[in-house]
């Protein structure tokens, strides 16, 4: 079986020909905007995570996810939101040194076991140098995860949550102590499925 490329060029050309599934928002369901970004490490590329600090009016209180959150009003479009959120979550500012790569497909925002009325629109993007991040008091880390580590399926497991009083087992990545499950994993399921799909790019022969 062919070795999967994880490196950012790799997945710059696999989001080049994907078609992400795009929900509708409107007056019952609003917008949010989240931001998977990529640099190049030592071994392919590397995602970065935020762990959202504990609030117990969030519904995703202390979890692993991506930087972002709701489209406001002086969003021209949800990957502005995505931008926009990104500096104020992790102080990065993706217009001056990132490069958006592609969007993955929508997600129907699930909070508690419960839907909500919220759509997720997940936009990629790579850094073309390491940068230094200063989390703001929303986050309690940063974290860059490989691509690699994901990619490994003896690195997935499940864990037990809890519904209705009943416990369920779900996918989860165990990362470093960290639990990186739920909407997120979706995403992130979907950006590895785009790069185990990709075909490489035929040689060029110089004469």
């Amino acid at each position: 079986m062919r070795p999967v490329d994880l490196s950012v060029a790799a997945v710059r050309q696999a989001l080049a020909g994907h078609r992400p599934r795009l929900l509708d928002a409107d007056a019952h369901r609003k917008m949010a905007a989240v931001a998977a970004v990529l640099r190049e490490g030592a071994g392919g590329g590397e995602l970065l995570f935020i762990h959202r600090a504990e609030h117990p009016a969030d519904p995703w209180s202390g979890h692993m996810a991506f930087p972002g959150g709701r489209v406001e009003a002086g969003d021209a479009e949800p990957l502005a939101a995505a931008v926009r959120e990104t500096r104020e979550e992790v102080g990065l500012d993706l217009t001056a040194s990132g490069t958006h790569l592609g969007r993955l497909s929508d997600v129907a925002a699930i909070g508690r076991g419960r839907p909500l009325p919220l759509v997720i629109a997940p936009f990629v993007f790579a850094l073309g140098e390491p940068l230094e991040l200063t989390p703001n008091d929303e986050v309690q880390e940063a974290v860059w995860v490989p691509l690699p580590f994901l990619a490994d399926r003896a690195n997935r497991g499940t864990m037990r949550w809890r519904y209705r009083g009943l416990p369920v087992p779900l996918p989860c990545y165990r990362f470093e102590g960290r639990l990186i499950w739920g909407l997120t994993l979706k995403m992130v399921d979907e950006l590895l499925s785009c790069l185990a799909k990709r075909r490489p790019r035929p040689a060029t022969l110089l004469l």
